[in-house]
């Protein structure tokens, strides 16, 4: 019996504009937007990471430089905890670039979502629709 392939890559497509959530979303990504103390785009990454799955390839767009940068050392505010004495702060701060080894693609241009279709409700039976209807501006 083959032995199947393990998986060990994440993608994650970040890259949409975030219409949903403005004005909140102007100025900073949907993905950075905090849940109780961490962006939201952390518990994703740390979710992948609790899987196995131990490379991280992020699709980010125009204005998602702050995704990157969350994920990256931050080596100025790290010496200032060590200096500061605050291990618990300074733990925190090297997990989110400790997680998973990141990649970043940058998508061109946004894609546009295929529109939904209108869904008509279904037609009734002839048998069941009653007599037809005239129009009064119409003659017979």
């Amino acid at each position: 019996m083959a032995s199947r392939p393990t998986i060990s890559k994440a993608v994650i497509p970040a890259a949409g504009l975030g219409t949903r959530f403005l004005p909140a979303t102007k100025a900073t990504p949907k993905e950075m937007l905090p849940v109780v103390d961490k962006p939201a785009i952390q518990y994703v990454v740390e979710e992948a990471v609790s899987a196995g799955l131990d490379d991280v390839l992020m699709i980010t767009g125009r204005n998602k430089r702050p995704l990157e940068d969350h994920f990256d050392r931050n080596y100025e505010l790290e010496s200032a905890l060590q200096k500061k004495g605050d291990a618990s702060r300074l733990a925190k701060v090297q997990e989110s670039s400790d997680l998973a080894t990141m990649h970043y693609v940058r998508q061109g241009a946004p894609k546009a979502r295929p529109r939904r279709a209108v869904r008509r409700p279904a037609r009734r039976p002839r048998a069941l629709r009653g007599p037809a209807r005239r129009r009064p501006d119409r003659p017979p």
